[in-house]
């Protein structure tokens, strides 16, 4: 029989080795001798258990109650060698079944896979921790497995085991702090925590599995064992191409629990496969990206405050919904980018914080470790197994989901040790410096191994600092982002189209100094979610005037950033001027269409997409100075801006001008390259087909002259409408 002390730190969920001394074990003073095997298994709530050869059911012993408890436990006959048995339990409720017993079974993870975890080097560490459906032999069930190295004792808890966590105490495999587990019977959909002891033996609150793949929806908190990980997808051959630097680059942002709602609270994923790849489609979008949707327990924080970094949320139904979302925007031509939050994670007394009972995922000193603007905690960029943690997830959306590439959030409060910090309340690096070593060291090993696991899938740095080469190469001393958004560009342009038009011309540098340094890095100009929140308004009523010089303001200045160097990004609703600021908790007022001048700009913000993608001009050199020629920078005093986009192959030039006051300029000279005789308007922001006034040059046709002015040997006479933006190019 077992010894007391092993019964009594079973029944108080404290033995450090369960594996030892449940199931079946030889005698122990008879081990070496061949002695009679013993039986033993904790069922709290158990009335009776009876020891059953496997396969043929035979009775082989009835085991004991050794205390109220549960503790049953009884040899196994005159059995000498270890066979495979069935346990058959009449619980206290009356009801009876056969189960294999969790304790039967030896070590699941194999040693190479502990050793790369325990090195923080599994390039897939999501194959190996987390909740894995198996069958082992003629059983079902699943492998659990989760780091905690500071803890005592781990469980698994579930609707399986009625949340107790005597029943089904892991083992450890001491050389990597992982704890493990094949519990039979479990199933896609059962719900499970983990309940661990710290160092000291203290209950520590019930934790959710930070690998799973599947999660309640809050307010609950439970992870769900998820179907078995699909098999790796290899991004297709198109969709690689469209990812690429003189590739058309066209990004919706959208918030999935407010684009479109139908009865419930949020959309399902079927239903927005339904409609928004269609709908992004047609308007000539080329990517969709999704804020944040891993799994997350506050509305409010949009997604970045996740608590699942490999969850799908739960809000838009179960995670095979997503997989046939991922295959419609596929299936539409369109690439998928999702939200990326490696930066921080939210305190939750569930989550990753003093997972097991120390600081394991973030920094233990709070100068390092807490995020004021947010109220978060900020990961261990310097622990081996937290940068395993993060990167196995980014490869974990683009491999296992087939999304296209990644947006990476607050890139600039991971490089920067005083991030929101006043002095003396920040660490330095070891050369006494602010730069964070530690998540510099993150991001270049996120984009080298997605670079080579995942050819053709992107990422783009959401960086708002000057810090260098965020889109260089890593070989080049940069952090290896594809590309990074353009913050300085969208802060400058946007306060120069918030000035009253007669005050522009003391402000024209803002639209200019973006061309000082547009080519230093692979650019997206991005009108994101973040400058429509907060009391700043939509983008509509950030222009100034009347309601005529508000829809004039915005068509503008879309027509400059359409014509502008760099990829595009912009947040939903603003492709049709939505008026109020984005509300995340209603869907987009999509009523505005029924009224002209909403319905003119939506059809602006497609033809703009159209032209972008048909004039190579436009987009095969976004991020090559070769591709852009100023014609007129300084005109200040009229602010008029006009510049030349160039292709390096035989597709011809695009002019771009921009009148940005309400005054028209009949008879405006503009000097444009030898070799075409004759421009044509491609698009003009004025049209009455935007809602516009309808002046312009659609008439006729715009004919060069040998005038020579602003530097070119020709020139042609325009009509630039007010507030308007044109688009030329030759007949």
């Amino acid at each position: 029989m077992l010894a007391q002390r092993d019964v009594d730190q079973l029944l108080g969920g404290r033995h450090a080795d369960p594996f030892a001394v449940l199931g079946l074990h030889a005698e122990a003073d008879m081990a070496e001798a061949g002695g009679r095997l013993w039986l033993r298994a904790l069922l709290p709530g158990a009335r009776s258990v009876d020891l059953l050869e496997a396969g043929s059911d035979k009775l082989v012993a009835s085991l004991k109650l050794r205390l109220p408890d549960g503790l049953f436990e009884a040899p196994a006959g005159r059995r000498r060698k270890r066979f495979d048995y069935r346990l058959r339990v009449c619980w206290g409720d009356g009801s009876e079944g056969v189960y294999a017993d969790a304790y039967a079974f030896g070590p699941q993870l194999p040693e190479q896979d502990l050793s790369l975890l325990a090195r923080g080097e599994h390039p897939r560490p999501f194959e190996a921790l987390g909740a894995h459906p198996l069958i082992l032999g003629d059983v079902a069930g699943v492998r659990f497995a989760v780091w905690a190295p500071n803890a005592s004792r781990v469980s698994v808890v579930g609707s399986f085991n009625g949340w107790d966590g005597r029943r089904h105490a892991m083992r450890r495999r001491h050389e990597s702090g992982v704890w493990e587990i094949f519990v039979p019977h479990v199933a896609a959909g059962d719900l499970y925590k983990f309940e661990l002891l710290d160092a000291g033996g203290q209950l520590l609150p019930l934790k959710a599995d930070p690998f799973a793949r599947a999660a309640q929806l809050r307010p609950d908190t439970a992870s769900i064992v998820a179907s078995a990980l699909s098999a790796p997808k290899a991004l297709p051959a198109e969709r690689a191409a469209a990812n690429a630097r003189s590739a058309p680059i066209s990004v919706y942002e959208v918030h999935a629990a407010s684009w479109r709602r139908g009865a419930a609270q949020f959309p399902t994923w079927d239903e927005l496969a339904e409609q928004l790849p269609a709908y992004a489609a047609e308007m000539g979008f080329t990517h969709l990206q999704l804020m944040p949707i891993s799994e997350h327990p506050f509305d409010g924080s949009w997604g970045y405050q996740t608590l699942g970094l490999y969850a799908p949320s739960a809000r838009f139904g179960p995670p095979e919904g997503f997989a046939r979302f991922v295959a419609a925007c596929h299936a539409r031509g369109l690439g998928l980018l999702l939200d990326w939050v490696p930066a921080h994670f939210p305190a939750d007394a569930h989550g990753l914080a003093n997972f097991d009972g120390t600081q394991l995922y973030e920094y233990a000193d709070p100068r390092e470790g807490f995020h004021r603007d947010w109220n978060t905690l900020i990961y261990n960029f310097g622990r081996n197994e937290v940068r395993q943690f993060l990167v196995g997830n980014a490869l974990y959306w683009t491999e296992r989901w087939g999304v296209d590439g990644l947006r990476v959030d607050a890139v600039a409060s991971m490089l920067y040790r005083d991030y929101s910090r006043p002095a003396g309340e920040w660490v330095p690096n070891s050369e006494g410096g602010r730069e964070n070593f530690e998540a510099i060291a993150l991001l270049r090993r996120m984009n080298e191994q997605l670079g080579q696991a995942s050819p053709g899938a992107i990422t783009m740095a959401e960086e708002s600092t000057s810090f260098p080469g965020v889109s260089a190469p890593t070989s080049a001393g940069g952090l290896g982002f594809h590309y990074k958004w353009n913050m300085g560009w969208m802060n400058d342009t946007l306060k120069y189209m918030q000035e009253d038009p007669v005050h522009r011309r003391w402000h024209h540098d803002k639209m200019t100094f973006g061309l000082v340094y547009a080519f230093s890095e692979n650019f997206v100009l991005p009108i994101s979610h973040d400058e429509v929140v907060h009391g700043k308004g939509a983008m509509l009523n950030k222009m100034p005037g009347d309601a005529w010089q508000k829809f004039a303001n915005l068509r503008a200045y879309y027509g400059f950033m359409w014509g502008h160097p760099g990829k595009k990004l912009l947040f939903m609703g603003q492709e049709f001027a939505q008026s109020s600021e984005w509300n995340h908790d209603a869907e987009l007022p999509w009523a505005l269409l029924e009224q002209p001048a909403h319905a003119g700009v939506q059809r602006l913000v497609r033809d703009l997409n159209t032209l972008y993608r048909a004039q190579p001009a436009l987009h095969r050199l976004d991020c090559e100075a070769a591709g852009f020629e100023w014609l007129d920078a300084a005109d200040a005093e009229h602010s008029v801006l006009a510049w030349l986009r160039k292709d390096e192959g035989s597709a011809p030039p695009v002019i771009v001008v921009s009148n940005l006051t309400p005054v028209p300029r009949h008879g405006y000279r503009l000097g444009v390259p030898a070799g075409y005789a004759i421009w044509t308007e491609a698009l003009n922001t004025d049209s009455a087909h935007y809602g516009g006034s309808n002046m312009g040059n659609q008439a006729g046709q715009l004919r060069a002259e040998p005038v020579a002015t602003q530097g070119q040997a020709q020139s042609i006479v325009l009509s630039l409408p007010p507030l308007a933006c044109l688009f030329l190019v030759p007949a």
